[in-house]
């Protein structure tokens, strides 16, 4: 059986482990780990246990899923119009099973260029590297009654907007009166060519890559090194030290997730990685890498003048968007993705609404919501979740319902869960409103002028959809009520220091 949990959602209660431990535990106090693909067996146990999670953030294979919709709206499609959706991506399944839900009985086709069904992504830099669940195992969950045409293994060449259709790499033309873009993103590689085709220099993105890294850890290297800071090389850095794996993470930041969480948390989450062993080294990169005579990677260079010898390198410097195959559609195209409205409507290049299509998840450049004209993309699992459950609302009612939702994101590393809401990386200020850093627990809360933007946890989720709410609603900036960590009367508000760019490019030093 498939299950995947909505970690957006979950806020550790264990109600799943206690009624199914052999598929769900924690690691640490708060991190739940679950086994992606249990025995058919244990499908009474797992579906209980969906039944008595008190945030019903289970999926389970084979469910009907019931409708989100809040209004009953007449549907503009009727049972002849075609749906298609390029991108076999968690936002192309969630839109597929949403417009089922909602009535929809006409034809979808899902067009993927990977030859497998859709698969879970937060698995491939956790449980698959452990080697606890195989990269084969991860695919999602779907409904019942999805009853979908499939076209995987083929990737998607155009988008004639003007004949409605879409153009495949095998010449076919699949026309649509509907179309999704969710085509998403690949792993930026390494900027030097012939060092990135070095035998050993991997990254993570699909499910091959997590296969990949997962038979070379196995292997047992001298070293990993790690280039990149962020959610997925921190990920990396755990599986490795879980695997009692010497590792390096060099990191051009001044501690890792200092971009997106700012340095008061990253530095607390520098001191948990050191703390588990992790060579971390902050405000360095990678000059070269090295390689033997038959190509293999056997060392690198960094910009302090260090050499490491490395077995394996893991490039985690990033994300591209997948929008080349739009160039020359009309529609508006930059490198944050594919320009959409907040009803997940695709822009021409004149900021006009093409008709018919539609943009969600990784892919999607939705307007920035302080409204200022700048464009945002997230690359998380409920912003994909979200934006497809509203496109396809709309495109099946001709509705305009915004996705207007506050960004929930996570990572588990190094037994916690780090949980963040809102956006943390706009932040000017800081203060830690709950627990304490020196315990490791805490909630910091984010401020711009008086004003809350973003919250995050290193466990003590439970109080993060608190603060999504008051985020939502305006909430001021510091919240009020004393804290754990600051003597009565002392300044709470940490101003965080102005961060570098980390790791998303390389320094051409």
């Amino acid at each position: 059986m498939r299950i995947a949990v909505d970690m957006t959602k979950c806020q550790s209660y264990a109600q799943c482990a206690f009624l199914a431990p052999d598929v769900f535990r924690f690691e640490g106090d708060e991190a739940l780990v679950y086994d992606p693909d249990p025995a058919e067996q244990l499908r009474a146990r797992v579906t209980q246990s969906a039944a008595a999670c008190p945030v019903q953030a289970i999926r389970i294979d084979g469910e009907r899923r019931r409708s989100v919709t809040k209004a009953v709206r007449p549907s503009a499609l009727t049972e002849t119009d075609r749906v298609v959706v390029v991108g076999a991506s968690l936002a192309g399944v969630t839109a597929a099973e949403t417009l089922r839900s909602d009535g929809f009985t006409g034809p979808i086709t899902l067009i993927g260029d990977e030859k497998d069904e859709p698969y879970d992504r937060p698995p491939l830099s956790k449980q698959v590297l452990l080697g606890t669940a195989s990269a084969s195992g991860t695919r999602l969950p779907q409904a019942s009654d999805l009853n979908v045409e499939w076209r995987l293994g083929v990737a998607a060449t155009g988008l004639d907007v003007d004949a409605r259709a879409v153009l495949l790499a095998d010449g076919a033309r699949v026309p649509y009166d509907r179309v999704l873009i969710a085509t998403g993103t690949r792993a930026r590689p390494w900027p030097v060519a012939d060092e990135a085709a070095l035998d050993g220099v991997l990254t993570l993105r699909t499910a091959e890559d997590a296969a990949r890294l997962r038979a070379r850890l196995a292997a047992g290297p001298r070293r990993v090194l790690i280039v990149g800071g962020g959610f997925t090389g921190s990920e990396i850095a755990s599986a490795c030290r879980r695997l009692d794996l010497p590792v390096t993470l060099v990191d051009r930041g001044p501690a890792p997730l200092a971009r997106a969480l700012g340095d008061t948390v990253a530095g607390v989450l520098a001191e948990v990685q050191r703390e588990h062993g992790v060579d971390l080294r902050s405000r360095v990169t990678v000059s070269k890498l090295h390689s033997d005579a038959n190509q293999v990677v056997t060392a690198a260079t960094l910009s302090d003048g260090t050499t490491l010898d490395v077995d394996v390198v893991v490039v985690a410097i990033g994300a591209l968007r997948n929008t080349e195959w739009l160039r020359e559609s009309g529609l508006s195209v930059g490198p944050l993705g594919v320009d959409c409205d907040e009803t997940c409507r695709a822009l021409d290049s004149d900021g006009t609404v093409v008709d018919g299509v539609f943009v969600a998840g990784d892919v999607a450049a939705f307007p920035h919501p302080s409204g200022d004209g700048r464009r945002l993309s997230v690359e998380h699992w409920g912003n994909a979740l979200g934006q497809a459950t509203v496109a396809a609302g709309n495109m099946r009612t001709d509705g305009h319902a915004c996705h207007a939702e506050v960004p929930v994101f996570w990572s588990n590393q190094f037994g916690h869960v780090i949980k963040s809401v809102g956006m943390p990386e706009a932040a000017d200020s800081v203060v830690i409103a709950q627990g304490s850093t020196e315990k490791r627990s805490f909630v910091a809360v984010y401020g711009v002028g008086d004003r809350m933007v973003g919250a995050t946890a290193l466990d003590q989720v439970k109080w993060l959809e608190h603060y999504r709410r008051r985020i939502a609603d305006g909430a001021e900036f510091p919240p009020t009520g004393r804290t754990v960590d600051d003597l009565p009367g002392s300044d709470r508000v940490v101003r965080p220091h102005s961060t570098p760019a980390n790791s998303d490019e390389r320094s051409t030093l």
